[in-house]
């Protein structure tokens, strides 16, 4: 059964990785004179689209999404609702604490913002793919020993790498280095994306090694 789990998850983050490959060469064919650092923003909404699609296809593909006891369209539209909702707070969160770690509040707003909509789908749309709009569920897999499954493990390791990549690549910014991509937000972005990979190889690696010592039962 763990094989099966894990590499059901290697699979699928495979899947996901591979999306960021395509978000970044598929520009480059379409758009004129494309690049990572001078049409950055491009890049950046081309790679968090990607990846939103390919999350919710792949999650919803392999049913990890919580069962709902009410199938009504009523209950639907609610769940949907919410989980937009919790998606624009995730957006405006993650613009918050940029903005009070130094980013700039106005002159590059727009970018900022760009940059929480980056982080939002690395970590609060996967919440809503695995857990569900669920507030309390979230408070559970991130408290101490919190995780029920392998997939909430999975959500623990790629969200905290994310962060971390993202806070990582705001290190190089203010050095006189005078490179194209020391300007914002673009080290915080490719840390992200890099530290967000990381995660998704890490993760069922990190699972595999240490199933003996995981005691959770497996959804």
């Amino acid at each position: 059964m763990w094989d099966v789990e894990i590499r059901g998850m290697a699979s699928a983050h495979a899947i996901i990785g591979a999306s960021i490959f395509m978000a970044t060469v598929m520009p480059a064919v379409l758009v004129e004179k494309f690049s990572v650092y001078g049409t950055h923003m491009v890049w950046l909404y081309s790679v968090a689209g990607s990846v939103a699609v390919v999350n919710i296809a792949v999650f919803w593909l392999l049913g990890v999404s919580p069962p709902t006891k009410k199938n009504t369209l009523s209950h639907k539209l609610s769940k949907l609702f919410r989980s937009g909702l919790y998606f624009l707070l995730s957006c405006l969160f993650f613009h918050t604490v940029v903005v009070l770690y130094g980013a700039p509040l106005i002159d590059a707003a727009l970018e900022t913002f760009s940059l929480a909509v980056l982080l939002s789908t690395f970590t609060t749309l996967r919440c809503l793919c695995i857990l569900g709009p669920n507030v309390q569920a979230w408070i559970r897999v991130f408290s101490r020993d919190g995780a029920m499954s392998v997939w909430d493990t999975s959500l623990q390791i790629t969200t905290g790498c994310s962060v971390v990549g993202a806070w990582l690549g705001a290190f190089p910014i203010p050095l006189d280095w005078d490179r194209p991509w020391q300007v914002w937000p673009i080290s915080c972005s490719l840390g992200a994306t890099i530290g967000f990979l990381t995660g998704l190889l890490a993760a069922p690696l990190w699972i595999r090694w240490h199933r003996k010592q995981l005691t959770y039962k497996l959804k």
